[in-house]
């Protein structure tokens, strides 16, 4: 079975495969998710997992979220490069077990690190290109995106500035 992107768990209407609580942790992890853009089932997974006092395995994941294993698996292969998930060997179990990470200054760093800082890269290259591109259009539309591509570089650079500071006083580094 494939989740529906635009369901909201009810507590009022319950999953059958969860229990209140962690429907509760689920939504608060998925209205955080939309702040930061990130797709519904990661938050889901997450969630779960956060409120789980055991570690649960992908099958385990989807079966409870009602996820397809192509969503649990880009989920969990996510949520582990984010570092808010980890794999957990349990004695004689042959499948990968996962917890979730709950040490917010490591996932807020990586987070910024993989999500903010990497997109600016290339925004300089980017700038460039459009700037260019600038050149070929009348006075009046080149005069308004030229000031637009130096509102971008401004911000390109606040960023830049910015991002770094906000890792180093979270202790996470770059």
């Amino acid at each position: 079975m494939v989740a529906n992107p635009a369901r909201k768990l009810e507590p009022e209407s319950p999953v059958p495969n969860l229990e209140l609580i962690e429907i509760e942790a689920i939504n608060l992890f998925v209205q955080f998710s939309r702040a930061l853009g990130q797709p519904r089932s990661y938050a889901e997974i997450y969630g779960l997992l956060f409120v789980s006092h055991e570690p649960l395995s992908m099958d385990a994941l989807i079966e409870r979220l009602a996820l397809s294993k192509g969503s649990a698996s880009q989920g969990l292969k996510y949520l582990e490069e984010l570092g808010a998930v980890r794999t957990v060997y349990l004695a004689g179990e042959r499948r990968l077990h996962y917890e979730a990470v709950a040490e917010l200054r490591n996932l807020a760093g990586r987070f910024l690190s993989q999500q903010i800082l990497t997109h600016f890269k290339d925004s300089s290259a980017r700038l460039d290109r459009l700037a260019a591109q600038a050149q070929k259009l009348s006075v009046e539309r080149r005069k308004h995106v030229g000031a637009r591509v130096k509102l971008l570089r401004s911000w390109e650079r606040n960023g830049r500035r910015v991002v770094p500071f906000v890792l180093k006083m979270l202790g996470a580094g770059t």
